[in-house]
């Protein structure tokens, strides 16, 4: 009998060889992304001091206003130009892109290039 591998397990492995590479600094934070079946969240993180600086999701009342379903490429764009926003509100320019060990497609790319749009650089 063949035993498939849970895919959340998968992408947990995934992500944990990205962080092993992956480091968000104080200079140059780490954008990093989640997705659910619902929603999409993003955070700029200090993994030096281990804080949260800015977050954005879909569950914020201002993005979810925007968009017909949280779930779609849309809601992601709106995810991604609410943190490139926030963090240059912050002074963050630059950050270092953490994709969650989700596969760089759909969802996690719109957010991402709607992010780079609004200014930021990675």
């Amino acid at each position: 009998m063949i035993n498939k591998p849970s895919r959340a397990l998968a992408r947990q492995k995934r992500h944990q060889r990205i962080r092993n590479r992956v480091k968000g600094t104080a200079a140059c934070p780490r954008l990093a992304v989640f997705r659910s079946n619902k929603h999409m969240y993003a955070q700029v993180i200090d993994d030096a001091a281990g804080n949260t600086i800015v977050a954005a999701s879909t569950m914020e009342s201002e993005i979810a206003s925007k968009v017909e379903f949280t779930n779609t490429i849309e809601a992601a764009q709106a995810v991604g130009e609410a943190i490139a926003k926030k963090a240059l509100d912050k002074g963050i320019t630059e950050v270092v892109f953490d994709r969650g060990g989700f596969v760089y497609h759909g969802k996690v790319q719109a957010l991402a290039d709607a992010a780079r749009e609004a200014g930021l650089q990675f």
